[in-house]
């Protein structure tokens, strides 16, 4: 929580938007993964950012929605055998990777699949506005509809390396086979649906073995679901996480030689508690409304577009309201902080999508909206902002 203020300093300045701890473009973040991977198997223009990762012919990526770096390591009884890999974790030096910003699935899932940062790949947030409608765009539900084309142009690290003849998968749930999310972010090669984790395990091993050079990909959902129901302590969370540890054992039992499995996540989380010092609930707060035409993103990162005008009137109020707590930035001082990734890499074309004003939660705070967003603004467990336990994801390794 921020700090008191003290008797003779009851204004303290605001966070300063080059003070967040900003992911690690370039050298340590999903965006990297894949690249590194690609590049090691010998697909055209890739470049292995991640220097710590050693070359397999073999590659498959477990992507465990929801589970942070530190919550993996608060767990050790219920994640015994990931626990064992935490010293494996990016190459051996038991350290963890960075999300991007903000901290939520449809972006990590974009950028782990074309291996470009936000600002490039263009989806920036759990809701931003679309520049040529003026509505609001949920990229995680594609909804409303707009061309998954023309909203993400790149092709996919998956696409490419099918195109170069590496033998290529995604073995998740049959849900997701046909979404825009997964065509913009994880298409490329074949899709292969199955409803159980232990089906998904057991496809995935046969996938990699199905070429010279092979990448799979698959995925689990359940541990992000019961965090933001229930908690991230909570025991439901605490059984999945048990789950969800078997299925990575049971894989990493089944791997096919000269292969590297790769274990992360899309993000962490962190538990809110109900109150109104920690909700604070933009559809009741005036001060927070005004000058606000849409209020985007999620209660940790939040996107707000201003009506013609009044973007510097905002910036100063949210900065007043909430700038001890949130780190709150214009667009423009958010983009050159990197927040989206290298500043000279945000693209005309998402630049109107990033909020007006751009507001990141340091403290255990939500921004809710309990009349736009009832179903959000009841979860538990919450993410998007660059904390630690947000931003850090692990990438354990288990070779054969």
């Amino acid at each position: 929580m921020a700090q008191p203020a003290s008797a003779w300093d009851q204004h303290p300045e605001p966070l300063a938007p080059d003070s967040a701890p900003v992911p690690a473009y370039g050298t340590g973040s999903l965006a990297d993964l894949l690249p590194t991977l690609a590049a090691g198997m010998a697909v055209p223009d890739m470049t292995a950012t991640i220097r710590e990762l050693t070359p397999a012919d073999r590659n498959c990526v477990f992507l465990i929605d929801g589970l942070g770096w530190e919550q993996l390591k608060a767990h050790p009884d219920e994640a015994p055998f990931m626990t064992s890999l935490l010293s494996s974790s990016r190459g051996g030096t038991g350290q963890p990777l960075t999300t991007g910003f903000p901290a939520t699935t449809a972006t990590s899932l974009a950028s782990v699949g074309t291996g470009l940062p936000p600002g490039a790949h263009g989806l920036p947030g759990y809701t931003v506005r679309n520049p040529d409608t003026g509505e609001l765009m949920n990229q995680l539900r594609w909804q409303p509809w707009t061309s998954p084309a023309r909203w993400q142009p790149y092709p996919t690290i998956f696409q490419l390396a099918d195109r170069a003849g590496v033998h290529t998968a995604q073995v998740s749930s049959p849900t997701f086979e046909n979404t825009p999310l997964t065509k913009v972010a994880l298409s490329g090669g074949t899709f292969h649906g199955r409803l159980t984790g232990e089906d998904r395990m057991d496809l995935a091993a046969e996938q990699l073995a199905g070429g010279d050079r092979s990448l799979v990909y698959t995925y689990y959902a359940e541990v992000d679901g019961a965090g933001h129901r229930f908690g991230v302590d909570s025991d439901t969370w605490r059984g999945r996480l048990m789950y969800v540890d078997r299925l990575v054992q049971r894989l990493a039992e089944q791997l096919p030689p000269r292969t590297a499995l790769y274990v992360t996540a899309d993000h962490g989380m962190i538990d809110v508690p109900f109150d109104e010092q920690h909700r604070i609930d933009f559809d009741e707060d005036w001060e927070l409304r005004a000058g606000v035409a849409l209020l985007g993103g999620e209660g940790r990162a939040r996107h707000v577009y201003a009506v013609p005008g009044a973007s510097n009137d905002v910036l100063t109020c949210w900065r007043e309201v909430i700038g001890e707590q949130f780190w709150v930035a214009s667009r423009d001082e958010a983009i050159a902080a990197g927040w989206f990734g290298p500043p000279d890499r945000v693209e005309r074309r998402v630049y109107d999508r990033i909020g007006d004003v751009v507001a990141a939660a340091r403290d255990d705070v939500l921004i809710i909206a309990s009349e736009r967003e009832p179903k959000e603004s009841a979860m538990v467990g919450n993410h998007g902002s660059m904390t630690p336990a947000e931003q850090l994801v692990p990438l354990l390794e288990v070779r054969s």
